[in-house]
């Protein structure tokens, strides 16, 4: 998994949707996570009487929550964090991507004539 800044993961996903455009999928996740760093299991040193000789180390401070966001197509897998910050200006971009990749998808076949009447007055 290649971890990107925000410009160069939004251009990677612009490749990975017109890599698909004839077929395939593009699978786009987002994830609110605090990215904690995740502490190393090393034994904590001890005295002679048994005892470990520091305290646990306690978070200090507010935790950043961020974006995680991931795509992938089956072979490539890219992703990126958005902080706060950034999100609105990430957003927008995201958008106009996916507005111009989603031209393919067929569109709904409507209920028409006298069974689609009833499905709708049964509902009512």
């Amino acid at each position: 998994m290649v971890h990107l800044s925000t410009d160069a993961f939004l251009n990677e996903l612009s490749r990975l949707f017109k890599r698909h455009e004839a077929g395939g999928s593009v699978w786009v996740t987002l994830k609110r996570s605090s990215m904690r760093p995740t502490p190393r299991k090393q034994p904590p040193a001890k005295t002679k009487a048994g005892k470990s000789k520091q305290p646990p180390a306690k978070r200090t401070g507010p935790l950043e929550l961020v974006c995680l966001v991931r795509a992938t197509d089956g072979d490539k897998k890219i992703t990126t964090t958005v902080g706060a910050a950034d999100f609105a200006k990430f957003q927008a971009s995201y958008t106009l991507i996916l507005k111009a990749n989603m031209d393919a998808l067929k569109k709904r076949a409507k209920k028409g004539g006298e069974a689609g009447k009833r499905a709708a007055a049964k509902k009512h």
